[in-house]
């Protein structure tokens, strides 16, 4: 039997069919995975499809070994990620695996309490970056790890899998971030998980730098738990897996519009288009004014390094988030991530970007009966802001 025919075969038995009724969606995801349990009917038939290919090596670590998967990470997760699409040519390569399992740099492989992390792909679009990683564990089983969906609807059978992270990160030595996302990706059998982690730069950067990435705990959902509260992180490990990963911006299909629409205290100020991701960036002038000149300079002078948003938090104000939808030419909704003060983030997922219709509301209510209703809602002309933009 060939390599490929092998990855085929495990490929299928690893992504059952799940339905509205076995997993909750999560629509709009705010920073932590959010995922049910799969019915015992799907678990069945994956107990059976995985039990039926024991007998051609599946769990045979020698012939597992001979298919390389550090190295192609977004090639096997790229279709069903919350920010899917084609990365072909798109990410830079940091660690090979040949057909006998060995890498060809240890340089982004960090071990602790038997758990390897291997950073394998990262791409950057100058706002975001995607990180691709190998996870693998002596004493585990990630075979119960459930699917959520990472589509607009449970009609688009859109699932992946998840795997919790907690610590820090940085770029080029600016102020630790906390790790908010997960990991989304694949499970490959009981002892190694591949996903990728999507990190949102507070401030856009051009050129190539540095990611710290500072891993203080691993964990991951168990569909064999019952209770709600037990399947959340039921299997977490604390640690220490710390890289530093090299980067490189890559901005050749990256476009950015200028809007500059200003409605009451909420302005539009523009609109980025990447490969993956549209996000939108707005400004709540409202709160803006109660930063003064002379305030930030006394802040400043304590610390050089602080944006205004970090200024505004430590006299105790805060920028409010809007409440963000975005549809293409065609009524098709973007996938709305979590939206925080100046930015909502909307994953393109194969859709074609010609027109953007964007509706800025101040009551999340407003937001959700669009949600529900779609781009032709009532609720669109109680928007602050509605905004045509023309892409192409």
């Amino acid at each position: 039997m060939t390599d490929e025919k092998l990855d085929q075969i495990l490929k299928q038995a690893l992504a059952p069919e799940v339905n509205d009724r076995e997993i909750q969606v999560c629509r709009r995801r705010k920073g932590k995975m959010k995922s049910g349990i799969i019915g015992k009917a799907a678990a069945a038939a994956v107990a059976a499809a995985v039990i039926g290919i024991v007998g051609l090596g599946y769990f045979n670590p020698v012939l597992a070994a001979k298919i390389p998967l550090i190295g192609k990470i977004f090639e096997k997760v790229e279709e069903n990620v919350t920010y899917s699409g084609d990365y072909t040519d798109k990410g830079t390569v940091l660690t090979n695996e040949d057909h006998v399992g060995n890498l060809d740099t240890s340089d982004y492989s960090v071990s602790d309490k038997g758990i390897t992390l291997t950073a394998s792909e990262v791409y950057c679009d100058g706002y975001s970056i995607f990180l691709t990683v190998n996870i693998e564990a002596e004493d585990a089983d990630f075979t119960h790890i459930p699917r959520h969906y990472t589509g607009t609807n449970g009609t688009d059978n859109r699932t992946a899998a998840g795997f919790y992270i907690s610590g820090t990160w940085s770029v080029n030595g600016n102020s630790p971030e906390w790790l908010e996302n997960t990991f989304e990706g694949e499970v490959i059998d009981s002892h190694i998980f591949v996903g990728m982690l999507k990190v949102n730069l507070a401030e856009s950067v051009s050129g190539s730098g540095e990611l710290n990435l500072n891993v203080s705990g691993l964990g991951y959902d168990d569909d064999r738990m019952t209770d709600r509260e037990e399947i959340s992180a039921s299997h977490w490990t604390d640690g220490s897996w710390n890289m530093v990963l090299p980067f490189a911006v890559n901005g050749t299909e990256v476009k950015t519009i200028e809007v500059g629409e200003k409605k009451g205290d909420i302005t539009l100020d523009n609109v980025v288009i990447s490969p993956y991701q549209v996000i939108v960036h707005t400004t709540t002038l409202g709160k803006q004014r109660e930063l003064t000149d002379d305030r930030r300079e006394k802040l400043l002078s304590k610390d050089p390094d602080l944006t205004d948003a970090e200024m505004l938090e430590m006299l105790g104000w805060s920028y409010e988030p809007c409440s963000t939808i975005c549809f293409n030419q065609d009524g098709e909704m973007l996938h709305p991530d979590m939206e925080i003060a100046g930015r909502a983030g909307f994953a393109v997922q194969g859709k074609a970007i010609k027109t953007l219709h964007v509706f800025i509301f101040d009551n999340p209510d407003d937001w959700s009966r669009m949600e529900e209703e779609g781009i032709n809602s009532s609720a669109a002309d109680r928007a602050v802001i509605a905004k045509e933009i023309h892409v192409e």
